[in-house]
């Protein structure tokens, strides 16, 4: 019994992926609220941070160790954009938010990596949690959807953002710092943490791309040859555009708080650029439901196609069963111990010399009339 458990546990466990299943750190019950405690799964050397000081006229890009080397930066008056990747270091995290005098629980919520994509407002800054969603190509060459939590923290005159990992995700919006007629130079670090999460917002786009292109190819295998793995795929891809709907909804209704409430930290002219944002994600979310109910429709096409394949199979069998019943019947006949000496009524073809050519000749003549009706039924 506890074997046969354990099997039943295996297989299941076969249908989630191992990023999935990967059981995250969670914090204790009654812990202090503001508690950082970092819960995610992947791990880097080190953490790694660097400033982005830029205004209409420089853009410089300063590595650094300690957050105290970007003080000369923050008390200027140009932007300034630090950007910290990697979040399993809590101490050297701490010296950030203590620098910057973030509330304790912007600080659980940075390295709190589960956490629901939002929009906070403090006194001192805006905080957004996002996720990233993009397609990433697994090692059978097939794409998926590789997710990664990333925090905004927008103040006065600077923005932070964290993420776990060193992927290059903010590479267009660092492309377009270079360029000397972009509004990201002109504008304030509003425009900056818009552009942020506008980039991330991008991604979303292409993922569901990938989304489409899988349905599409387990579609096109189901109409080809219905099989038990392509049941595993939909019930993983029916995962993935739940858990991105969940993200994509949340972060919603908080770009649409920042619309619709005054902040004084977001301007007149960046709110004109959050309205696309939120129009975009308005956009994902109808081609979300679309997914969705396509999901669901080629979850009853697998199920049809099972059907359809189980009654081919007992039609060719029904088919081949009817043709041999009268095949049996004559066999049955000729298989009786009459003896023909007896009477001339007991079977007087076991003494005709061509009584076994004319036996079989009757039963492939009857075999060949009935496969001509069926045909002709369409029944074949």
């Amino acid at each position: 019994m506890k074997k046969r458990a354990n099997n039943v546990a295996k297989k299941i466990q076969s249908l989630f992926p191992a990023n999935h299943r990967h059981r995250h750190v969670r914090k204790k019950p009654g812990e202090v609220p503001g508690t950082a405690i970092y819960t995610g799964i992947q791990r880097m050397d080190e953490v790694l941070m660097t400033v982005h000081d830029f205004d209409e006229t420089h853009y410089d890009v300063i590595p650094i160790k300690k957050i105290e080397k970007s003080e000369p930066y923050i008390q200027n008056k140009s932007k300034t954009w630090i950007q910290v990747r990697g979040l399993h270091d809590i101490e050297k995290l701490r010296s950030v938010w203590e620098y910057f005098d973030l509330h304790p629980l912007i600080q659980e919520d940075i390295v709190s990596t589960t956490q629901r994509p939002k929009v906070e407002i403090y006194p001192n800054a805006v905080f957004i949690v996002l996720r990233m969603i993009k397609q990433q190509e697994n090692e059978k060459g097939d794409l998926k959807v590789h997710t990664e939590q990333v925090s905004i923290v927008l103040g006065e005159n600077y923005v932070l953002s964290f993420q776990e990992s060193d992927e290059p995700l903010f590479d267009p919006v660092l492309k377009r710092l270079e360029l000397t007629t972009t509004r990201l130079r002109k504008f304030g670090p509003d425009y900056l943490a818009y552009a942020l999460a506008d980039n991330i917002v991008d991604h979303y786009f292409f993922a569901l791309d990938v989304i489409s292109e899988n349905i599409e190819k387990i579609e096109e295998d189901i109409l080809d040859n219905p099989r038990s793995d392509q049941l595993h795929k939909i019930h993983a891809l029916r995962r993935d555009i739940i858990y991105f709907r969940k993200s994509v909804w949340s972060l919603r209704d908080g770009i649409n708080s920042l619309i619709r409430d005054e902040v004084p930290l977001i301007s007149t002219e960046v709110r004109v650029f959050l309205r696309d944002v939120y129009d975009h994600m308005v956009q994902v979310l109808d081609s979300l439901e679309t997914s969705r109910e396509m999901v669901f429709g080629l979850y009853d096409m697998y199920m049809s196609g099972l059907s359809n394949r189980m009654n081919e199979v007992m039609k060719v069998l029904t088919i081949i069963a009817t043709i041999f019943i009268p095949l049996t019947f004559i066999a049955g006949i000729y298989g009786m111990n009459f003896d023909p000496e007896v009477s001339p009524f007991n079977m007087p073809e076991l003494n005709w010399y061509f009584g076994y050519p004319f036996s079989l000749g009757l039963m492939f003549l009857m075999s060949l009339a009935m496969i001509i009706y069926f045909k002709r039924k369409g029944w074949y």
